[in-house]
């Protein structure tokens, strides 16, 4: 019989959230991993929908799950697929989960997506920024602590390196962070990092072994859909991000896509990125899950560690304008505007050691993001606001 564990995934409506649900509920990492994960979501829906939960229950074959008339919280009778609206910065709101799933053996794990993420917007509140992203890590790390629960997944990203010295080389974990940050929500990451890093070694002191197990995952540029159709990313107003406003612009809701400079030390002038398929993504939360408590060959039991997410190979903005053409059948409307402040001509993953250490690697393709992202798109034009 497989082993159960409850895993508590603090906004998990989200994108790249609501992913990493599904791989964690997939039966196939139960016959994988002789684990069955039950997962208990907390998201206050600022920039994301219940829907995304019902989506999942589709996909993973979760029967009978409901959300509450209200929309306070919702469940299937197994108890496999819980939310609760919850502000994780609401430490009384986040408490009463805890307590509630005290008597039933608590949490096993936390996987923490919760914060504010738009990079620009950051530049304009950025005191809500940090009142936000940190003030809900700190929440949730004293009640984790409280209720015994000390093992953490944080969802950092790529841009806690800020302006690389050396723009062409691929990033590794060990190279310099927080010096050269653009932007109030990249520091918001980096100080997360620096908390967790000082709460890790607090409980080093005096002990021969650390209780606390922690992975920070560095994200890169997340892209694409669920292969199913059913659930990708739906941003609230204009798309941050280049492939879900392409996406956009593709069914027709955006005139064309602006290509930021066309000028830079690359071979056809635009930005090389690092871009991930979400589903490799998701499985990576599962990685790193499993190398916390040793089931997954490694231990990284009682340690903290640091891993980039990626797949180490680069697409330029045109690379993905043309892929993406292909996958739609069209070719996408782009002009080239002036560069924006900030952006840097290549930015892209050294992904070598979370394959070594946890097993993981990306196993989909740019075309497979496209076509994913496209089926998405088709069949939700205006996200799940057409459910």
């Amino acid at each position: 019989m497989a082993t159960q564990k409850r895993i508590l995934v603090t906004g998990g409506c989200g994108y790249i959230g609501s992913h990493t649900l599904v791989s964690l509920l997939d039966p196939a990492t139960t016959s994988e991993t002789n684990i069955q994960y039950s997962v208990v979501v907390v998201d206050d829906l600022s920039n994301s929908s219940h829907e995304s939960m019902r989506r999942v229950a589709d996909i993973s074959s979760i029967d009978g799950f409901s959300v509450k008339e209200d929309g306070s919280g919702g469940q299937d009778p197994q108890e496999r697929l819980i939310f609760r609206h919850v502000d994780c910065s609401d430490a009384t709101a986040l408490r009463a989960v805890f307590e509630e799933f005290a008597d039933k053996g608590g949490f096993d794990a936390a996987v923490h997506f919760a914060g504010l993420k738009a990079v620009g917007e950051s530049k304009v509140i950025p005191l809500k920024y940090y009142e936000v992203n940190i003030g809900a890590t700190w929440t949730l790390l004293n009640l984790m602590e409280e209720y015994g629960c000390r093992s953490i997944v944080f969802s950092s990203s790529a841009t806690v390196y800020g302006v690389a010295k050396d723009e062409k080389a691929k990033l590794k974990e060990t190279d310099e962070v927080g010096v050269t940050i653009t932007n109030c929500y990249g520091r918001t990451k980096y100080m997360i990092e620096q908390i967790l890093g000082d709460f890790h070694v607090c409980h080093s002191i005096g002990k021969d072994t650390n209780e606390w197990s922690i992975a920070i995952l560095r994200y890169f540029n997340p892209a694409g859909a669920h292969p199913s159709g059913k659930m990708g990313e739906d941003p609230s107003g204009v798309p941050n991000n280049l492939m879900p406003f392409v996406a956009q612009v593709a069914v027709g809701r955006r005139p064309h896509v602006t290509v930021f400079g066309n000028d830079y030390d690359t071979p056809d002038g635009t930005g090389i990125r690092d871009y991930l398929h979400v589903m490799d993504l998701a499985d990576g939360h599962v990685a790193a899950l499993r190398y916390m408590d040793g089931s997954g060959g490694k231990s990284g039991k009682g340690k903290l560690n640091v891993f980039n997410l990626g797949t180490g190979t680069g697409y330029s903005v045109l690379d993905m304008l043309e892929a993406f053409g292909k996958a739609v059948g069209k070719e996408i409307p782009s002009i080239i505007g002036p560069r924006r402040p900030g952006d840097v001509t290549i930015y892209m993953a050294d992904p070598s050691q979370a394959k070594e250490e946890m097993g993981w690697e990306a196993k989909k393709n740019l075309d497979d993001m496209c076509t994913d992202l496209w089926s998405w798109q088709t069949k939700n034009p205006n996200g799940y606001a057409d459910a």
